[in-house]
Parts: structure tokens; sequence; C-alpha cells
């Protein structure tokens, strides 16, 4: 059920999804509207015999304007898509064109101007002015004209969220609250006072694979990247057969064909009856999403910055910008509970997996910023403030060690490429309240 809810989840995010539902939409309205008006002569109505059409030849008029303008309309809306995926591209990394296309108005403005287009031709083709027939479609020609005002209302529209949506701090904002309502359904627990550098299990996985004799391994049928995998099911099902499951890669994680993903231990020989579909519980694919991996959005914020610091360039206010957001992405990751790489049943260990750590996270977030931040001390300097911060709102040794680390990193950057002898002082004096903490 999981995996469904992902696949849907993925579908309903792609580019073609809701315009095909919004055409097929325009299709049964059409139909449905030209059936009342062969039911109901809408036209003896007092109030709708002033603004209907009352002519075959007007109707047909109405319909090809509305239709060809609909069309051409279309046309340019999905140049103007295509201009701004170029921008985007060039700008902030091909990568995040897929934020771009998942953009709900975009699609909505796509498929109401082509679900317009289908109408108009199913109306204008029950138009009949003939000996044997006349049929004009009042009600149904009224809407379609009410449609092509809604569109052009519509178009304005478009235009103005296409023109803030290429913006540099907007693409941040986006990718920023995308990112933290990804990580806060991931990490929904917070830590408390628990300790994160006390590990209650500490044993190696060898130690406890020496009990099982039987073992199997579920290999890659394809080369891609792991886009989910359902840990809870792996766990539940380990539980019931008593197995020991181990899965070998985390979300996000490249696999090549032939590679191990899942590997199920037994202390008895396994038999058909006690065979699972693992199948079902993980999807490879040819590019990373969002649902179950946190460091994807992290990884494109990062590209944000890292474009922004090349020479090409050069635009150290939108690398501060990603730090900023960063920032507070992480200082909210210093108060969640990341999950232990083992899970139990009775003190008998059943699942072993990678888990995300917020060393991990910290690494994902600054190493690469700080590479390419050498020569530009705006951006040392804002990188030692956000670890600063970080340190601040965190309690807990073993995240002040990994901020700890990444500080000293960057303090060398500062004392490798700083030209000015006062901002490598300001530098030494921010990063004493970090690095001399006994």
């Amino acid at each position: 059920m999981s995996k469904i809810k992902f696949l849907w989840q993925e579908l309903t995010g792609s580019f073609w999804f809701i315009p095909i539902l919004i055409i097929i939409f325009s299709i049964g309205l059409a139909t449905l509207l030209i059936f009342i008006d062969r039911s109901v002569d809408v036209r003896s109505i007092e109030f709708f015999s002033y603004i209907l059409t009352e002519s075959a030849d007007s109707a047909r008029s109405v319909l090809s304007t509305i239709s060809g303008a609909m069309i051409g309309v279309a046309g340019t809306v999905f140049s103007i898509t295509l201009v701004a995926l170029t921008l985007a591209s060039s700008q902030f990394g091909p990568r995040l064109l897929k934020n771009f296309m998942h953009e709900r108005l975009n699609q909505v403005v796509l498929g109401t101007y082509v679900s317009t287009y289908a109408y108009c031709l199913i109306v204008l083709n029950v138009v009949k002015d003939n000996e044997a027939q006349v049929f004009i479609p009042s009600l149904s020609i009224l809407l379609a004209i009410l449609a092509a005002i809604g569109n052009i209302i519509l178009l304005i529209i478009f235009i103005h969220s296409i023109s803030i949506s290429i913006q540099a701090d907007h693409v941040v904002s986006d990718i920023s609250v995308s990112l933290m309502k990804n990580i806060e359904r991931i990490f929904s627990e917070e830590l408390e006072d628990e300790d994160p550098s006390i590990e209650k299990n500490t044993k190696p996985l060898d130690y406890y694979l020496k009990d099982f004799s039987h073992s199997k391994t579920l290999k890659s049928p394809k080369s891609g990247y792991l886009q989910y995998l359902h840990n809870i099911s792996l766990f539940e099902a380990a539980k019931t057969n008593e197995y020991l499951i181990v899965s070998h890669h985390r979300v996000g994680g490249y696999i090549v064909k032939g590679e191990p993903i899942i590997s199920i231990h037994s202390k008895t020989e396994f038999t058909e009856d006690s065979s699972i579909n693992f199948e079902n519980n993980y999807v490879l694919g040819s590019s990373r999403t969002t649902q179950q991996d946190a460091e994807h959005s992290i990884h494109q914020m990062v590209e944000i910055a890292c474009r922004a610091l090349s020479p090409g360039i050069n635009d150290p206010f939108t690398a501060i910008s990603c730090i900023d957001n960063l920032t507070s992405t992480l200082c909210y990751l210093t108060r969640v509970k990341f999950p232990s790489k083992y899970k139990f049943d009775d003190d008998k260990l059943r699942y072993a997996f990678k888990p995300l750590t917020f060393q991990g996270m910290l690494d994902a977030a600054f190493l690469q910023i700080r590479q390419f931040s050498k020569g530009s001390p705006a951006v040392v300097i804002r990188l030692m403030e956000a670890l600063i911060k970080i340190h601040d709102y965190t309690s807990h040794k073993i995240h002040k060690e990994a901020v700890k680390e990444h500080a000293e990193m960057v303090l060398k950057v500062a004392e490798d490429s700083f030209e000015e002898c006062h901002d490598l002082e300001d530098m030494r004096d921010r990063s004493r309240s970090i690095l001399e903490e006994s």
C-alpha cells in the first residue's frame, strides 16, 4: 500500500498528469452541457435571451475564434515555460527543472488552454443548421465564452508567476519550504533529553549474523537510484518469519545492476511458504526524489550555492541566502531523533539498515559550499556564523563535535584564502566560541 502511495505521489507530481485530467473533465463537461441543451430550451428563458447565441453562423464563428485563440495561447504558454526552464537550468542547474515542472500553476494553465480548445471543438461539431435539423447549443457556447474570459485572467497570473519563479530568492525560498516539510515528515520525533552520542547497541553486524546459518540476497534487476524503501514492512516481515534482514543501501543511493539490495538471513532453510515478495518494498528510478530522500533537497540548495560561487556567475548573495536557509533546517535537526541503524524485537535484531545521521546531513549541507567558497570572504564568514548558530542550538556532544569539525575546516579556508588580516582575525574571534569549548 505504501509503495502505491509513493507511486501515486510521483504520478501526481508529473508535468502531464494534471493537464490530462483537466482535458478529460472538459470533454465530460462538454458532453453534459450538450445533453442539457438538447433537453432544455434555455433560450426561452428571458434572462438568457439577451446573452445567448441564436444563429448557427454566429455560434460557429464564436467557437472557431475561441478554439483558435486558445490553441495559439497554449503554444505561447508552452514557449514561455520552456524559456523559464532554460533560464532556470542555466542559472540554478538542470536538476532543479523538476521543481519548475511540478509547479501546479504551470500544469493548470497548460491544461486549461488545451482543454478549452478541445471543449470548443466538441461543441462546434454538434452545431447543426440544415433542412433536417437545427441545433444551437447555446448554454455550451456561453460557457466557452466565460472560459475564454477566465483564461485571459489566468494568462496574466501565469506571466506574473513565471517572472517571480526564476528569481533566485524565490527559488531558494521554495526549496527551503519543501525541504522543511520533507524533514518534518521524516523526522517527526523530538530528541528531548536523550543523548544521541550514547549508542545502545554498538556491537557490529557480524556479531548478530553468526547465529544465522542460511542466507539469500536480493540483487538489483537494473541500475538506478533507490527512490523508495519500506523499512516498516521489511521489519514486520523479519519479525513474522524470524529473519534478520539487512538493507545495504540508503534511499538516494545509486545501485548498479546485480548489486545486492537486501540480504535475508534465517536460522532454518528457506521454503516456498516463507518466501516474501520483497520487490514490493523498494523502487528504483533514473533520478532521486524527495519523498524519502531528505538529503536530495539539501543537495538542490547546495547546487544553487555552488553555481552562484562559480567564476562565471559570481553571486555571493545567492550563496549566502542558501546558507541561511540551510542553517534553519540544521537547527531543526539538532532537536530531532535520528533513527538507529538496528531495529529489535524483544532484544532480537530483526532489521539493519543505513539511517540518516546529523553528521551526514551537516556534511551534505556545508562541505561543497565550503570547497567553493574559497576566495569569497563574505561567504566564508557567513558559513562560520551559521555553524555558530547551529552550535548554540544543539546541546548534545556528538552534534557539537560534528559542528566543531566543520568550523575547523572553515577556519582553515579563511587562513588559506583571506588577504586582509582584519578579516582573518575576525574569523578567529568568531570561531573561538566553538573551537575553544571543552
